[in-house]
């Protein structure tokens, strides 16, 4: 998929991308879904496989599709969406275990519902929400060390993205002791942006970029500006810029 892809979804519109990284001949090992729940309701996933080969994409594929199993039936409240999640993501880490193949996953999920959103994530591949006015609501933090110390006010986000051990993560669908993070229930305001990207997106674009090209006009023009922006970033870096050549895939999503 090297398109901009716009889908009416949950009571607003959806836009997704996704591309293998830059000269790679192996398979795209990110996979991405929008699951429609119930009119107004639905889920949005991404997930970044690891495991090299043919097990990354593997991984990836079967988290999407153990949580559109467990969500796509319909819930018909708050707490059994979140239920549905919860079990989805329990499935697909018994199932990538079971392959042993040595593949994991990490994973990020957006609930909609009501004008709510609520994320999830495993890993790396994050959430962001961010008002028209580019007021930051919410943006997850990588379960890795290095996301940790930024977390703890030990080292400086902007600093982060070119951390040699940024991708040392200690936590993944597929893992030993796999945890699931959730993050609060949040309003979204009228022209709110809700993006769930992978960590290749997150690697060559620094959270006040992706900000500024997200937070307003047509949503098919953000997200075709910020993969333009992205892979450019992936092609050409400029100095002092970052700069990580990575399959990397996106979802934004803005309610009407």
């Amino acid at each position: 998929m090297d398109d901009i892809v716009s889908i009416p979804f949950a009571s607003g519109v959806a836009c997704v991308f996704t591309r293998r990284a830059p000269d790679k001949s192996t398979p795209n090992e990110d996979s991405l879904a929008l699951v429609p729940c119930n009119t107004g309701t639905g889920i949005l996933v991404i997930a970044d496989g690891m495991g090299g080969s043919r097990a990354g994409d593997l991984a990836s594929r079967e988290a999407v599709n153990a949580l559109a199993e467990a969500t796509g039936n319909g819930c018909d409240n708050t707490d059994a969406l979140r239920d549905a999640i919860l079990n989805g993501v329990e499935q697909a880490n018994t199932r990538i275990a079971a392959m042993n193949l040595g593949a994991a996953t990490t994973v990020a999920i957006v609930e909609i519902q009501d004008h709510h959103v609520r994320p999830y994530h495993i890993g790396d591949s994050m959430a962001l929400i961010t008002g028209q006015r580019g007021k930051l609501k919410y943006q997850s933090t990588a379960h890795s060390p290095v996301g940790y110390a930024v977390e703890a006010g030990l080292l400086d986000a902007d600093d982060a993205i070119y951390h040699a051990d940024r991708h040392l993560i200690s936590n993944a669908v597929g893992m030993p002791g796999m945890h699931v993070e959730m993050g609060p229930r949040i309003a979204l305001a009228a022209r709110d942006t809700v993006l769930v990207a992978s960590d290749g997106l997150f690697d060559n674009l620094q959270a006040d970029e992706i900000i500024a090209t997200i937070r307003r006009g047509p949503l098919p023009d953000a997200a075709k500006a910020l993969a333009g922006h992205c892979q450019e970033r992936m092609h050409h870096p400029g100095n002092d810029q970052p700069h990580k050549p990575d399959d990397m895939s996106f979802i934004l999503y803005r309610r009407s």
